[in-house]
Parts: structure tokens; sequence; C-alpha cells
């Protein structure tokens, strides 16, 4: 793919993404949250990383990590969007590591917004509303998640899954409320 087709093609992409997300936090009731969601990726650190890697299947950080062994693009995003769960770390003086702090609800609601986002531009006519759910629970990230907060992400993703997308928005914005 040539470098024209790669920088639109990025472009598109994080484009319709993020106008999901917006779409999302919508209906969870974080509506500011999603206005402002992933505009770090148009920076000049994590864009020309996106271009360069750009497949159109996948995040272009995975690729970007396995050429380089880390991803640059994924260190500067994740140090700036606190939807992350990795954002929330911190040093434990306790264990003498840094470990993983809960998530305030606002921010997770803002992920789950994020990761049904991604499933649906990634898999396309494919998706499911299992698919955010199918991601999490085959990858290893769970593992270094704040036990709550991978409760909560479970929670929501599972009633995505069951009962459909309006009941979990709808859940998530009551939920998102009562921790105000």
């Amino acid at each position: 793919m040539n470098g024209i087709k790669r920088f639109f093609g990025h472009l598109i992409t994080i484009t319709r993404h993020r106008h999901r997300v917006i779409a999302h936090c919508a209906k969870a009731g974080i509506l500011w949250q999603g206005l402002f969601h992933d505009l770090s990726k148009y920076s000049p650190t994590e864009f020309r990383q996106g271009v360069r890697f750009y497949s159109g299947v996948h995040s272009p950080t995975e690729d970007e990590r396995r050429m380089s062994g880390y991803s640059l693009a994924w260190m500067h995003h994740k140090g700036r969007n606190r939807h992350h769960w990795e954002y929330w770390t911190d040093y434990d003086a306790q264990k003498r590591a840094y470990a993983a702090v809960p998530m305030p609800r606002r921010y997770l609601a803002e992920m789950i917004c994020d990761r049904v986002a991604a499933s649906k531009i990634y898999k396309g006519a494919a998706y499911e509303d299992g698919a955010a759910l199918d991601y999490l629970m085959r990858g290893a990230m769970r593992d270094s998640m704040h036990p709550q907060t991978l409760a909560q992400l479970v929670r929501f993703l599972t009633q995505l899954r069951d009962e459909g997308e309006d009941a979990m928005f709808a859940a998530l914005r009551r939920w998102v409320r009562e921790g105000r």
C-alpha cells in the first residue's frame, strides 16, 4: 500500500472510530468526554506512526510493536488519555512496584464506548455484540487491570452481549450518574 493510501486510510479509520465513540458516549451520558476522545491520535507522534503501520484490519500499534519491540504511538497515547486503564497505574509503596488503581466511573464508561466502537470498526459487517467481550477475554491485559475495573468492564460487556446495546448503554448511563 502506498503512502497516500496509508495516510488517508488511517485518517478515515481514526475519524470514523472517534465519531462512533462520540455517539456511544452520548448514549452513556458523557457526551462532553466523547467530543474530546482520542484527539491525541491526530498529534504528530501518534499520527505518523499510525500512517507508517496502517493496514486497515487492526491497530497500527500492533505492527509497530512487532517491528520495534514497543509502540511509541501507544506510549504517547496511553499517557494522555484517561479512558485507558494503563493510564491509571501508580507506584504502590507497599508492593514496591507499579500497580493499577481503580478507574473513575466516567473514564471507565468512555473505555467501554471506545472498545465497542473499535470492535465495530475493525470487525465491520462481522461485528456482533459479544465482540468486545471476546477481545477482552482473549487478551492477557485483563491480568494487569485493577480487579474492580475489570469486574465492571466484564459486567457491562457481558450485558452488551446478552441484552444488546440499548440496555447496556442505559445501565452504563445510570451507573455513571450514581457515581457523581
